[in-house]
């Protein structure tokens, strides 16, 4: 039976971005933490500019389906998208954080994309056929 090594790189030889994830090792989650993240599907329903926000955002409310329902949260998304071009989406939230205060308004749940610091974060989208409130592993 063959023997599995594990393959350490040398991470002194590391550049950015790599830097983020070396940075990340050090705070890995176990497997039974990353089991209590609830991430589901949703589709966006509503969105309105956040003017109180310290940087430029939007109020955005997500339909999760049947089982979850409609949550707000608050997204600095201005960057890459009006407020027309989130309506529909099926996006990915993280729904079981507990609500956060963000100036006025109480977020109710994170909604995932991919930093880009030229262009604005993107939203992770799914494709519209996937039921709301599906989950994400």
């Amino acid at each position: 039976r063959p023997t599995l090594r594990r393959h350490t790189p040398n991470l002194q030889n590391l550049r950015p971005p790599f830097s983020t994830y070396i940075w990340f090792m050090d705070t890995a989650l176990t497997w039974t933490e990353f089991e209590k993240t609830k991430m589901r599907v949703g589709r966006v329903v509503e969105v309105k500019p956040f003017p109180e926000a310290h940087n430029p955002a939007y109020i955005i409310r997500v339909d999760f389906g049947s089982h979850i329902g409609i949550k707000k949260t608050s997204a600095q998304l201005t960057e890459r998208y009006a407020p027309e071009a989130l309506i529909g989406k099926h996006i990915i939230g993280v729904v079981n954080f507990a609500p956060k205060q963000i100036g006025p308004i109480l977020s109710e749940f994170l909604i995932l994309g991919a930093l880009n610091g030229n262009l604005g974060t993107a939203v992770l989208e799914v494709p519209t056929d996937v039921p709301l409130g599906s989950p994400v592993s």
